[in-house]
């Protein structure tokens, strides 16, 4: 696990579309397509941003979701609101797929999803990069503690349980850890012992189960603090 600071969390949002500029370009030299999932968060949205203004091959480029809470189309808690405002101007529709979470039947909206992973990134499905983020309760993704989706290594996607006040559908642990590149982004004061126990590979957190040969961590110093002992 290669974990980097930066000052702040715009320093970390402007490195981290950087690097995943330099993977899509890389990716589709390379396999002909990109294809990045994407987890909410004020630091990723920000992240994308950035990447709107980066040399990126967006027409070979995809865009999924990490995890996505269940609510209407266009509600403030849907992650999916504020990722297609971003990336709307630089992608075609279909390049952008949210998790079909307004499906009555959220089950098959889980199996719904991971065909759709196979037909875009091979079966088993294989991502170029995955970004995550790390909860101040040590989950990631909709991967939260206690919860049924920690024990699914059969499929690519899970519903959980009610978490925060609403169900979630999330990637799971095989896909995740499938990923060519998983990117952290951790910034704030509130990640300070998580973020301690996710470099040390404690696996009693969530987060502490995604593989870490292929992680990249960036933080910011606010987030930091506890690791320089």
């Amino acid at each position: 696990m290669n974990l980097e600071v930066f000052a702040d969390a715009e320093s970390v949002a402007s490195q981290a579309a950087a690097l995943v500029a330099a993977d899509a370009r890389a990716a589709v030299a390379a396999r002909g397509r990109f294809v990045i999932a994407v987890s909410g968060g004020h630091t990723p949205w920000l992240m994308l941003g950035a990447l709107t203004a980066q040399d990126v091959p967006w027409h070979s480029v995809y865009v999924l979701q990490v995890d996505e809470r269940v609510a209407p189309a266009g509600h403030k808690d849907r992650n999916f609101t504020p990722q297609s405002e971003i990336l709307q101007g630089v992608l075609r529709p279909e390049q952008l797929l949210g998790m079909p979470v307004e499906s009555p039947d959220l089950e098959a909206a889980a199996i719904q999803y991971a065909a759709s992973l196979r037909k875009i990134a091979g079966s088993p499905a294989v991502l170029d990069l995955v970004h995550l983020g790390l909860g101040p309760d040590g989950h990631t993704a909709s991967l939260v503690p206690g919860d049924r989706a920690l024990d699914v290594n059969d499929a690519d996607v899970a519903v959980t349980g009610i978490y925060q006040g609403r169900r979630r559908l999330t990637l799971t642990y095989p896909v995740l850890n499938r990923s060519r590149r998983i990117l952290w982004l951790v910034t704030g004061d509130e990640k300070l012992g998580m973020l301690a126990r996710l470099r040390s590979g404690d696996v009693s957190i969530p987060a502490g189960r995604v593989r870490r040969d292929r992680a990249v961590v960036f933080v910011d110093q606010t987030a930091a603090r506890r690791l320089a002992a």
